[in-house]
């Protein structure tokens, strides 16, 4: 049987949180992709399919480091908080919860938004 690459496990645990999870315009999904270079976060309504906010780490001048991505994650509550957006469903995209996901997490949470 042929080893799976780690990217791929990665989408199969991430199709495996989809079938789970799902943002409405009340709550919507805040959706993390990471590169080796970037961190992006979309704020999106599933039920819509719009993307409602958008950041990555290469538009906000933040480094790729923990830091960079906790105020990222700060950015994007700002983001939320202007459109009333004060609860959300995270996603973690198959990525474990550790390093420059928690960071995320973190500072969204520390900018006001509930998970």
């Amino acid at each position: 049987m042929k080893k799976l690459s780690r990217n791929q496990t990665r989408l199969h645990r991430k199709r495996r949180i989809r079938a789970k999870i799902s943002g409405s315009s009340e709550m919507p999904r805040l959706a993390i992709f990471r590169s080796l270079r970037n961190v992006s976060i979309q704020v999106i309504d599933d039920i819509s399919g719009k993307t409602l906010v958008a950041a990555n780490l290469l538009d906000s001048k933040s480094k790729n480091t923990v830091d960079g991505a906790k105020e990222l994650g700060k950015a994007v509550a700002e983001k939320c908080k202007a459109l009333k957006i004060e609860s959300i469903v995270f996603d973690r995209s198959g990525y474990k919860y550790h390093g420059k996901i928690k960071a995320v997490a973190d500072g969204a949470r520390e900018g006001g938004l509930k998970f």
